[in-house]
C-alpha cells in the first residue's frame, strides 16, 4: 500500500461532506449575505477596497490563498511518476482538458452571451461574462474530482496522477490560453497582470503545498500528515470560499438587484459546456475501451472546474465588481448539482465499459 497515494482519496472516501453536498446552498446564502452587507453596510466593502496593491485586493488574496493552499498540500506530485500506469486515460484527460475544453467553453459562451442573449444583456457586460466563462474553461478541476472519483468508484491512484499532472500543466498553459481567448474576444488584459495571477494563485500555493507536505511528512510521518494535519487545515478551504463570495457579492449587490435574470443566462452556456465535455471524454474513453474506474474520473476532471482559481483570476484581472467575477461565481453555484447528475449517469452506464476493472466501492486505494 502506497501511503502517499492514499491521502486525497482517503479524504474523499467518506463521500461528500456537509459543505460539498450543499455547496450550491452555501453559495446562494453567500449571495444573499453579500448583497445585504453591501446594501446595509456599504462602508465595509468601501473600506476593504482601499487595501489593494497592483490592482490586487489584499484581503481577497489572503482568502484565496486560504482556499487553494489545502488543495495543493494534499497532492503528492511524485505521483506523476506513475504517468504510464493508464496512458489511454491520461491521453483522453489531458487532451480534453487543454486542447478541447477551453475552446468549446469560449465558443458556447460567446454564442449564447454575445448572440442569443444579445437583446437581454448589454454588450459590455456580456463581454465581461464571457471573460469569466473563459477563465472557468481554462481551469480544470483540482480538488473536488477526488469526491467525484470516489462516488463513481474510480481508481484512486489514477485520479491522483491525473490531478498532479493537471496542476503541473496549469502552471504553463493557463496564462497563454486565457490571454489568447480573451484576445480573440477583443478583451485586452496585460500579460504581466495574468502572469501575476498565475504566480499568486498557482505558483505560490503549489510551492507552499509541496514544501509543507515534504517537511511535515519527513518530521511527523505520512499517517500524521494525512489524518491530523490535513483534517485540521481542510476546513480552511470552505471558510475562505464562503467569506470571499460574501465580499464579492457585497460589491456585486447593485448588479444582482438590477439584473437577477443574468445569473440564469450565464448558467445556460456553463450547463451545456459541462455536459458536452463530460460526454466527449467519457465517449472517447469508451471507444478506447478504457476501464470505467479510469474513464469516470477522467471525464469528471474536465467537466468540473477549478473555480477557486477562476474566481481569483477574475478578481485580479477585472475587479471584485466585474461581470467576469460574477460569471465565475455562477460556475460555483451550478457545479455541484451538475456534477452529481453526471455521477449518476456514470454509475448507470458502468456496464458499457470493460468488466473486471472496477475496484470495490469500499476501497480508495491505488
Amino acid at each position: 500500500m502506497n501511503e502517499h497515494q492514499d491521502s486525497p482519496a482517503t479524504s474523499a472516501a467518506e463521500g461528500m461532506g456537509l459543505f460539498e453536498r450543499y455547496l450550491s446552498v452555501w453559495v446562494a446564502l453567500a449571495i444573499v449575505a453579500g448583497v445585504l452587507l453591501g446594501q446595509l453596510a456599504p462602508a465595509v466593502p468601501a473600506t476593504l477596497s482601499r487595501f489593494e496593491y497592483a490592482q490586487v485586493s489584499i484581503p481577497v488574496a489572503i482568502l484565496i490563498w486560504a482556499m487553494i493552499f489545502p488543495m495543493m498540500a494534499q497532492i503528492d506530485f511524485s505521483a506523476v511518476l506513475g504517468v504510464r500506469r493508464q496512458p489511454k486515460g491520461l491521453i483522453v484527460t489531458t487532451t480534453v482538458n487543454w486542447l478541447i475544453k477551453p475552446f468549446t467553453m469560449f465558443a458556447i459562451a460567446w454564442f449564447f452571451l454575445m448572440v442569443v442573449f444579445r437583446p437581454l444583456i448589454p454588450e459590455q457586460l456580456a463581454s465581461q461574462y464571457l471573460a469569466g466563462a473563459i477563465l472557468l474553461g481554462a481551469a480544470p478541476c483540482t480538488a473536488m474530482v477526488f469526491v467525484w472519483s470516489y462516488l463513481t468508484r474510480g481508481d484512486a491512484a489514477y485520479t491522483l496522477v491525473q490531478v498532479a499532472l493537471n496542476d503541473l500543466i496549469m502552471l504553463f498553459a493557463f496564462a497563454p490560453i486565457v490571454v489568447f481567448l480573451l484576445g480573440i474576444s477583443n478583451i485586452q488584459v496585460p500579460w504581466d497582470t495574468v502572469a501575476l495571477s498565475v504566480v499568486l494563485y498557482i505558483v505560490i500555493p503549489l510551492a507552499a503545498g509541496v514544501v509543507t507536505r515534504r517537511t511535515l511528512i519527513a518530521s511527523h510521518g505520512s499517517d500524521w500528515y494525512d489524518n491530523v494535519f490535513m483534517k485540521r487545515v481542510g476546513p480552511i478551504t470552505p471558510i475562505g470560499l464562503i467569506i470571499t463570495l460574501v465580499l464579492l457579492f457585497a460589491f456585486q449587490g447593485d448588479v444582482i438587484i438590477a439584473n437577477p435574470l443574468h445569473i440564469v443566462l450565464i448558467a445556460i452556456p456553463l450547463l451545456i459546456q459541462t455536459f458536452l465535455i463530460f460526454f466527449i471524454a467519457y465517449g472517447w474513453a469508451k471507444a478506447w475501451r478504457v476501464p470505467h474506474s479510469v474513464a469516470a474520473p477522467g471525464a469528471m476532471i474536465g467537466a468540473s472546474n477549478f473555480f477557486e482559481l477562476a474566481v481569483a483570476a477574475a478578481i485580479a484581472l477585472f475587479g471584485l465588481q466585474s461581470g467576469a467575477a460574477l460569471a465565475t461565481v455562477v460556475g460555483v453555484l451550478v457545479e455541484v448539482p451538475l456534477m452529481l447528475a453526471l455521477v449518476r449517469i456514470a454509475n448507470r452506464t458502468r456496464h458499457h465499459f470493460p468488466e473486471g476493472d472496477t475496484p470495490p466501492p469500499t476501497t480508495a486505494r491505488g
